[in-house]
């Protein structure tokens, strides 16, 4: 019985261990990623806008919902990763700018991406930055140490020029 004492205590030390790395981690963090695509920029944008189709190119959307537009820009949820995701365009400045908003407080994490398209002799050279917070301790450790900043962004990214055509050179992220 004694053995059993001692596995729940573990267990209670490492969980207070996380929350408390958690704590001492920052709570926002900005990250970015920068792929070329063989699209002109109006192409992306137009590719980036059309939140209805995002469903059949980015094989992580489980399901999306699309909302009344706010102000004229497209808002929807997206269920992914087992959670469902309010987001909303902020911004749009064609054809060299986007900027998502998540448009749920209540979630563990928050925050925008942002899409900047330049024109490039190959197509298009896409920079998408993610700033973004997580208000939850134990998503920050577990978004720091387990995930990755950048794993969903890496996804996107990967979805993004599988859709697009691009071939990515050895050693791409």
């Amino acid at each position: 019985m004694r053995w059993i004492f001692w596995i729940v205590a573990a267990i209670a030390i490492v969980a207070v261990i996380v929350v408390v790395v958690g704590y001492s981690l920052p709570r926002a963090h900005s990250v970015s990623r920068t792929t070329t695509l063989p699209l002109p920029p109006e192409s992306v944008f137009g590719l980036l806008l059309d939140v209805d189709r995002y469903q059949a190119w980015r094989p992580g959307v489980k399901s999306l919902q699309r909302h009344g537009d706010r102000e004229g820009r497209p808002a929807w949820t997206e269920e992914s990763g087992g959670m469902k995701i309010p987001l909303h365009f902020e911004r749009l400045e064609r054809p060299s700018l986007l900027v998502t908003r998540i448009a749920d407080s209540s979630l563990p994490f928050g925050g925008t991406w942002t899409y900047r398209i330049a024109p490039a002799p190959a197509g298009s050279v896409l920079t998408i930055t993610e700033d973004g917070e997580v208000y939850n301790p134990f998503f920050r450790f577990m978004s720091r140490f387990v995930f990755g900043h950048t794993a969903t962004l890496d996804e996107f990214v990967r979805d993004l020029e599988a859709r697009a055509g691009a071939t990515r050179g050895p050693g791409a992220r």
